[in-house]
């Protein structure tokens, strides 16, 4: 089991973004939508491992779970916050989950839906 950081001994930062705005990746050509945050790196090390160790972000810093697209496909991206900018073009995601999650666009955000209980 990989040992997650003790939240207690360390700085949380505020993260830049928000759930239903759209972002884009700083290197790699994709685009998203935000639909979970962790406040700190909450992955498992192999994954962080699998990273070029050049472009590996520091795990002390947000990370944002997205539906997220490029020219080929759609999938859930899990991208620190270093490797963000936002997309400001309006343009809407195309990713088949968009609608479980969110109810249509505003101001060129996403608006969560509502949650049903039973």
């Amino acid at each position: 089991m990989d040992e997650m950081p003790d939240v207690g001994k360390v700085a949380l930062r505020t993260a830049r973004f928000e759930i239903g705005q759209i972002v884009k990746h700083r290197i790699y050509p994709f685009r998203g939508v935000i639909f979970d945050v962790d406040p700190l790196f909450n992955n498992t090390e192999e994954w962080w491992q699998s990273i070029p160790e050049d472009v590996r972000p520091a795990k002390d810093q947000p990370f944002y779970h997205l539906f997220a697209e490029n020219d080929q496909t759609t999938y859930v991206a899990y991208v620190s916050e270093q490797n963000l900018l936002a997309d400001d073009s309006g343009d809407p995601i195309s990713h088949p989950q968009v609608n479980d999650c969110f109810r249509g666009m505003r101001n060129g955000r996403y608006v969560v839906a509502d949650k049903t209980t039973h």
